[in-house]
C-alpha cells in the first residue's frame, strides 16, 4: 500500500494475568497489512487492533480516532479479566520512524 509506514505494537501493560503476553512484547504490521511476528499472538488482541491498523499506518493521528494524544495510539484486548480470571492487555501502537 502506498503512503503507509510500519506499525510497531507493544504490550504497554497488563491488568490481571495474561497467558500469552508479557509487558514489553512486540510485533509489527508492515506495508499496511502484513503481520510480522516470531511469537504466538492472541486472537483477542487482533480483534482490538483490526479496526485501526490501516488508518494508523497511513498517518491518521491517534487523537482523531480517540485513541491517544501525540504519536501513540492505545487499544486493549477484549478479555474482561475481572470476570474471566484472565488478563486485559493494553497495547501501544506507533508508526515506524525509520522510513520518514
Amino acid at each position: 500500500m502506498r503512503n503507509t509506514k510500519d506499525l510497531i505494537i507493544t504490550v504497554h501493560d497488563i491488568k490481571g494475568t495474561c497467558p500469552v503476553y508479557k509487558q514489553g512484547d512486540r510485533f509489527r504490521v508492515t506495508e499496511g497489512f502484513k503481520l510480522k511476528t516470531d511469537r504466538t499472538l492472541c486472537m483477542h488482541s487482533l480483534a482490538s487492533i483490526l479496526p485501526y491498523y490501516i488508518t494508523l499506518s497511513k498517518g491518521t493521528p491517534p487523537g482523531e480516532l480517540g485513541l491517544g494524544e501525540g504519536h501513540e495510539a492505545f487499544v486493549q484486548c477484549l478479555d474482561p479479566c475481572n470476570y474471566t480470571g484472565g488478563g486485559t492487555v493494553r497495547f501501544k501502537i506507533t508508526r515506524e520512524k525509520q522510513n520518514e
